[in-house]
């Protein structure tokens, strides 16, 4: 009997046990002392290695070098190839095969994290009929071990291991490089070693007999880590035969071709040796065959068919993924509809990462066509659930499976429909890439893609078969309706086709073509997506990161990728250079198609694009969008125009800058002389009312200079002079339409912040300084003017432009003053009050009935103006009581505008916590003087102070958990709330008084207290509700019932709450001793408010340590508070005092 061991300790307690395993066979005690002696001498070692175990590994872990003896720590260390820790122990188990198999063994349980005890006997005996009965897994209650023992032919090892070992933190599945590198290891160490044993070792009947057996033995353990390790050598290792048996099958076949050739020669000869070498030969290589089927079809039937369905995922997984091997490695003998169904029923598994190797496995079997042939059955009897798993909630797994349904589309005919297609063509608007580029893929290959290969591929670039292609896409895009997402499309079909949509000489020679051919016949709609889709496909080449919402940050690029960049940007410049002046020649009038062609200037490569020789090319260009600028008076259009003058202009250091702005100062010179003569024709009228052939042409000039002055300075021209004109002309007679006020208001305001940018960099002179703030004190009362006018954008824009100024001077405007009145800050509330809150609540109700695009659109736009109201009183230019009324709308405007009222309360908590909290006391105020002038009285009962009620709740959620960090600002809250209770005297003694129910209010607010502030507040509370309103009954004294309970955590302390306050004995001899110890108030003599130094005076009681090791303290910024009648004082203590929580018997959280 030979014993491996993992534990001295183990060996000991095991003693007894293994002298009895000893008698189970007549002939264990027949191996020779020499065996014997080495395995004792090997087991003795090993203990001593393996005692220290842990601390072995830690030093491993840590990177130290390590003496290797075992198998495992060779393997562990990883510092040796594995071919030559295989050669090695080949060469130990052929000078002795024993020694080394069970060294060999103990690998296999060393990877398991056994910290146990192996024990081997040789099975002599094969007429013991009880043997079986004894090959069981059981425990020992005694010794608290467990014991497994199976055959393992020759031998009946014996495994021991502790009932309490960590069986779920095994090498197989520890997180870690270095543990990810074992597995690795350990996996090649098995194909390896049978790779080294193929020619002979693994013939003897003995090596893989008895590794085979020890791994069946384990696979069925209730032991995870048994379990896990040896299914997954076993898979391996049946891998590893599959590659001998394959080398086999092409040795057996040219035998048989050598004796075949050797036959027809002998027939001349009556003798031939060699036939009978070969045929020898080949009898002995069929025989090798038939040995290695044998054991794969026990290591098939004994781990896979057992193990596929084990209730660990990470064994199901690797069974599954190990067939898939197989089946492509030998289809002969396992691609079959017997061995596919378990790998379609994995399909179904709960565990994601089961279901993905599932996938992976099909992947590398229908993505070759002659595998394909066989799983005809399969493909019919699991396409729906493939198609169904694209769907999937892991996106790893519904990307794999669509690019599984994509490999079924390439080798599988008419085995989707048009339904399944047109289901699976949508995902190409995936949010998650990968999904969308797989779907693009199957797009392309279905719908776009030839269908033949007849097609020559000589033809030109435009051909009538990429125009075909062409067309499909677009009238694929029509057909999904989703009109806004081409972009999305174009990322979609990029990394598929990236020739296809690179073919930019293909689309402008469409878009150029005679309107008289009829070559390609493309309806105005698809001319004007054909535009689109060529501007999306050149910002995908040159921007090269997909659109917003299908990647966070930025792809990195590697060096082939800028390469590509690069290139694609100089054929862009080099193609459009030429075509893009043609393009907006033919089609300036239409907008749409406009705007989209004047942003493909913006992506040119500009060194390229400004050398002489594409000079011609730039004067096209300019000419056209100086003619565009002039006849155009959209504002997308105009704005478009604006910003490619301005990257031309900017981007451009050499000589033909000069051009680009030279045409863009003739542009503006001519815009600003127009505008000047209509301006003097219109202040020359006088009286005589204004026509609309005299405001239209106004109007878009000066749409035009607002659209180029927001993007160029253009200072040199005084427009804030010119258009203040206007506005004043209009202020004074009222004359002027919006059409014409609303442009004229843009430029006043771009021409003050093109002004305020160099007096924040450049120095500038006290001149200077003053002639700015007198324009923008000239320009704010404008704009307040403004915000009462009658046409919507008009006063929409006034307040806009106001509210960024006064954002923009408060931030960065140094010297320049723009202070911020209470009659400013009056209009602006009241503003955000009527037009976003109140305002058209009419006219949006017939818009919701009428167009669900255009009530988005109204939406979006109120969200802007309450976004950038609360913007001001976040960075305080607004006093942050202002506040409370866009607070007051928190609960009636949840859905709309609850986001930004909470990122307001947010911000200015986080700017000053006392403010903030008196804020939301101010607001709780006014809707309680509101609740209670509507009903006469404030009744409880109403359904407008269940509102209010939710609204303090909801503020009080707002503070979290941490109460320390807010409990100041808590206290004060709960003052000013007391004091607003009782501010108001009741009518009748026998009445409370008429703020009373707004303790209900502020009770939301008692569980964010800490425990000793809930007395201080409750002391304070004492102070207004005297002795006789403590005792008083009635529904009218419920609130003040109810706020007291709050404060109050105990019996003993609500019995006493109807105490004197006036009398401290009282007080302290019906509460408990930690409360006579943490008395909260002291009074003064005749009843006199309490003092601060006695307050101070108490704080002595509280102790300095506290019960548990965990006890909160108090930062030094925030000490105790203390609450007096007149003001709620913060008080900060210098020394190291403690407020213990758990004293209190409360859990502060």
């Amino acid at each position: 009997m030979i014993a491996v061991s993992n534990s001295s300790d183990l060996c000991q307690k095991e003693n007894t046990n293994s002298n009895s395993l000893a008698s189970i066979s007549n002939g264990s005690l027949e191996y020779s002392m020499t065996t014997v002696m080495r395995g004792r001498r090997q087991s003795e070692n090993l203990s001593r290695r393996n005692s220290s175990r842990r601390s072995r590994d830690s030093r491993i872990s840590n990177g130290e070098v390590t003496e290797a003896v075992t198998l495992f720590e060779v393997i562990s260390i990883g510092k040796r190839a594995i071919q030559s820790v295989v050669d090695d122990w080949i060469e130990a188990y052929q000078e002795d095969r024993d020694a080394a198999l069970l060294d060999l063994i103990n690998f296999y349980i060393q990877c398991s994290e056994c910290q146990g005890v192996v024990t081997a006997e040789p099975f002599q005996n094969p007429k013991d009929r009880n043997i079986m009965q004894k090959l069981t897994e059981e425990f020992d209650e005694e010794t608290g071990l467990q014991f497994k023992k199976f055959m393992a032919y020759p031998w009946i090892l014996t495994i021991t291991w502790p009932v309490n070992m960590d069986t779920e933190y095994y090498p197989l599945i520890r997180p870690g490089i270095y543990w990810k590198k074992f597995r690795s290891n350990f996996c090649e160490f098995t194909a390896v070693l049978i790779q080294q044993c193929q020619y002979s070792v693994i013939y003897d009947g003995y090596l893989l007999n008895t590794i085979i057996s020890l791994l069946l033995g384990l696979s069925d353990s209730c032991v995870r880590a048994f379990r896990h390790t040896s299914t997954l050598s076993a898979v391996k290792l049946l891998t590893a035969l599959i590659r001998v048996i394959l080398n086999l099958d092409i040795n057996i076949d040219n035998s048989n071709r050598l004796y075949e050739v050797e036959k027809k020669r002998a027939d001349l000869k009556r003798i031939n040796p060699r036939l009978e070498q070969l045929d020898k030969k080949r009898k002995k290589l069929q025989q090798r065959r038939r040995e290695i089927e044998d054991m794969m079809d026990a290591l098939l039937k004994g781990t896979f068919l057992q193990r596929y369905r084990d209730v660990v995922s990470e064994i199901r997984a690797l069974c599954i993924e190990e067939i898939g091997v197989w089946m492509k490695m030998y289809p002969r003998t396992y691609l079959n509809d017997s061995y596919l169904k378990y790998v379609g029923w994995m399909l179904h598994d709960k565990v994601p990462e089961v279901r993905l190797r599932s996938l992976v496995a099909l992947q590398g079997l229908y993505e070759k066509k002659d595998l394909v042939n066989k799983m005809d059955l399969f493909t019919i009897r699991f396409k729906d659930r493939i198609t169904s798993m694209t769907l999937d909630k892991d996106h790893e797994v519904s990307v794999q499976a669509m690019r599984l349904l994509v490999h079924m589309l390439r080798n599988c005919e008419d085995v989707f429909t048009n339904e399944d297609c047109e289901t699976l063509y949508q995902f190409v608007y995936a949010t998650h890439r990968p999904l969308a580029a797989a779907a693009g893929e199957f797009l392309y290959i279905r719908h776009l893609g030839p269908r033949t290969q007849t097609i020559n591929v000589q033809r030109t670039e435009n051909s009538e078969h990429k125009i075909r292609q062409l067309k499909k896409l677009l009238d694929f895009f029509l057909e999904s309706k989703l009109h806004e997402h081409v972009t999305y499309l174009v990322d979609s079909l990029w990394d598929c086709t990236p020739g296809f949509l690179k073919d930019w000489q293909c689309m402008t020679s469409i878009l150029l073509q005679d309107a008289t051919e009829e070559r390609v016949g493309l309806s105005t709609i698809q001319e004007n997506l054909l535009v689109e889709l060529m501007l999306a496909t050149v910002r995908q080449a040159v921007e090269v990161h997909p659109p917003v919402g299908r990647g966070a940050t930025k792809k990195v690029l590697s060096a082939k990728e800028k390469k590509t960049q690069l290139e694609d940007r100089e054929r862009i410049t080099e193609h459009f250079a030429g075509t893009i002046p043609l393009l907006l020649a033919k089609f300036s009038t239409n907008p749409e198609k406009a705007i989209n062609l004047l942003q493909i200037p913006r992506y040119f490569h500009i060194h390229v694009y400004f050398e002489p020789r594409m000079e011609k090319h730039l004067e096209a260009l300019l000419k056209q969008m100086k003619s565009i600028a002039i006849s155009h008076s959209d504002p997308e259009v105009l704005e478009a125009c604006s910003k490619t003058y301005s990257i031309l202009s900017n981007e451009n250091q050499n000589g033909q800058n000069s051009q680009v702005s030279l045409s863009k100062r003739e542009l503006i010179k001519h815009l600003v002389d127009t505008y000047s003569q209509m301006l003097d024709d219109v202040l020359q009228e006088g009286e005589e009312p204004i026509t609309a052939e005299d405001v239209h042409p106004m109007s878009c000039t000066l749409k035009r200079l607002a659209a180029f002055h927001n993007a160029h300075n253009l200072s040199q021209w005084d427009l804030y002079q010119k258009t203040s004109e206007v506005l004043l002309f209009d202020i004074q007679r009222q004359r002027l339409p919006a059409e014409l006020v609303l442009p004229a208001l843009q430029c006043m305001y771009y021409a003050i912040l093109w002004q305020l940018l160099p007096m924040l960099e450049d120095p500038h002179t006290q001149e200077e300084l003053s002639l700015y703030a007198t324009r923008v004190k000239s320009f704010c009362p404008l704009c307040r003017k403004y915000l009462g006018h009658k046409d919507r954008t008009v006063r929409e824009q006034a307040f806009l432009c106001l509210c960024d100024l006064l954002m923009l001077l408060h931030c960065r405007g140094g010297r320049v003053l723009c202070c911020v009145d209470s009659e400013l800050e009056s209009e602006l509330l009241s503003f955000v009050t009527r037009h976003v809150f109140q305002g058209e609540k009419e006219k949006d109700k017939v818009v919701s009935e009428t167009d669900e695009d255009m009530t988005l659109v109204i939406l979006h736009r109120k969200r802007m103006l309450l976004a950038v109201y609360c913007k001001l009183i976040t960075s305080s230019v607004v006093t942050m009581s202002a506040v409370a009324e866009v607070y007051k709308q928190y609960m009636k405007t949840y859905n709309d505008f609850g986001d930004i009222i909470k990122e307001t309360l947010s911000r200015t908590r986080q700017n000053n916590r006392i403010e903030s909290a008196k804020t939301l006391v101010l607001c709780l105020k006014q809707l309680f003087l509101e609740h209670r002038e509507a009903h006469d009285s404030a009744t409880q009962s109403s359904s407008s102070f269940t509102n209010i009620k939710e609204l303090a709740r909801r503020f009080s959620l707002t503070f979290g958990m941490d109460h320390v960090k807010y409990r100041e600002s808590i206290a004060m809250m709960h003052k000013q709330g007391i004091e607003f209770a009782f501010k108001e005297p009741a009518t009748e003694d026998s009445l409370p008084p008429p703020n009373m129910p707004f303790l209900i209010l502020i009770s939301e607010f008692s569980s964010k207290l800490l425990r000793a502030d809930k007395r201080l507040v409750y002391g304070y509370l004492q102070r207004f509700a005297n002795e006789q309103m403590m005792l008083c009954k009635g529904a009218g004294w419920h609130p003040l019932v109810v706020y007291s309970n709050s404060l109050l955590d105990n019996p003993d302390e609500e019995s006493s709450s109807c105490g004197s306050y006036f009398s401290r004995d009282r007080v302290i001899s019906s509460t408990p001793h930690y409360l006579k110890r943490k008395s909260i108030y002291e009074h003064g003599p005749g009843r006199g408010p309490m003092n601060k130094n006695a307050f101070d005076d108490q704080n002595s009681h509280y102790p300095t340590k506290s019960k548990k090791q965990n006890a909160h303290h108090l930062h030094p910024s925030e000490g105790t508070v203390s609450l007096t009648s007149g003001l709620l004082s913060n008080k900060i203590k210098s020394q190291n005092t403690a407020v213990d929580e758990n004293n209190e018997d409360v859990d502060v959280d």
